[in-house]
């Protein structure tokens, strides 16, 4: 009797180890959405000359200007910061536009955990897109794409020193990036893909005059959304770059010598806007 309770005991105890080990196994890997954002890291703009553009930004950011051969042209890179070793800093892609618009062309943002093919997965069970081709643009309700990296992640290893001519005394040291803003065509209908996202307790901030919902990311990143001004299309409006600090008027007046064109900010009243040398919006803040 002592023998068969004991083979019943340990058999009990072996049935209980095997089926926690199930459970845990089932439960180790985390769902795949939402994020555990680590804030924004980079954009991308699209522009008819990169050369002339990466020239413009130069003139503006003191920092190091990067290159990387790509599909028979250059892209460059503007650096919001000095490149680690790892590499792991915020930039700027200056991509040529090829068939496409001159637009700010996606932005990207940072996961603790990026499980490509679980997101695509969560997405699609959800009925949104789960994106293509090769860099994984993620699209939301609009088309406006979302690129997601996992750290270390930073400027591509492809990408070296330019050897572009350019001026580098710039306006204004640039720290990172701080927000972008999208035209949506409804806040209240893009919201679930949002929280799909981001998890439904993301905190957030209405802004009124012009309504607008900003997402607030890790870092002191955010993205915000705004509905899209009647007759024009969904897109990624502006971006803002966060700066060291820096004289107002002086900057102002730095970017009328390059012939940039100030705009009025009364809705962000704290950063300098202004158009870039291909009409694309840009803020810095202190």
């Amino acid at each position: 009797m002592r023998r068969r309770g004991f083979i019943n005991l340990f058999g009990s105890t072996a049935l209980a180890s095997l089926w926690s080990s199930k459970a845990w196994s089932q439960t180790a890997t985390p769902p795949a959405l939402p994020l555990k954002n680590l804030g924004l890291e980079h954009l991308d703009i699209v522009v008819p000359d990169t050369a002339v553009s990466a020239q413009t930004y130069a003139r503006i950011f003191k920092t190091k200007l990067h290159e990387q051969p790509y599909q028979g042209a250059i892209r460059y890179f503007i650096l919001l910061g000095d490149l680690p070793a790892n590499r792991q800093v915020g930039y700027i892609a200056i991509g040529a536009g090829g068939n496409r618009p001159t637009a700010i062309g996606h932005y990207c943002a940072l996961a603790e955990r990026y499980d490509r093919n679980g997101v695509a997965r969560e997405l699609q069970a959800a009925g949104y897109s789960a994106g293509t081709g090769g860099f994984g643009m993620l699209p939301d309700p609009d088309g406006l794409e979302l690129q997601l990296f996992q750290p270390p992640a930073g400027l591509v290893a492809a990408a070296n020193p330019s050897t572009l001519p350019v001026e580098t005394n710039g306006l204004v040291q640039p720290k990172n990036l701080d927000h972008v803003l999208l035209h949506v065509s409804d806040i209240e209908k893009s919201m679930p893909y949002y929280h799909l996202v981001y998890g439904k307790d993301i905190k957030t901030e209405r802004q009124s005059s012009p309504d607008r919902l900003w997402l607030l990311l890790e870092g002191n990143t955010r993205i915000g959304l705004q509905k899209t001004p009647a007759g024009q299309p969904p897109r990624i409006d502006h971006f803002c770059i966060k700066v060291a600090p820096f004289d107002r008027a002086a900057v102002t007046a730095g970017l009328q010598k390059i012939g940039l064109k100030t705009l009025p900010s009364a809705d962000e009243p704290e950063v300098i806007r202004f158009s870039d040398n291909y009409g694309i919006t840009v803020e810095l803040k202190s």
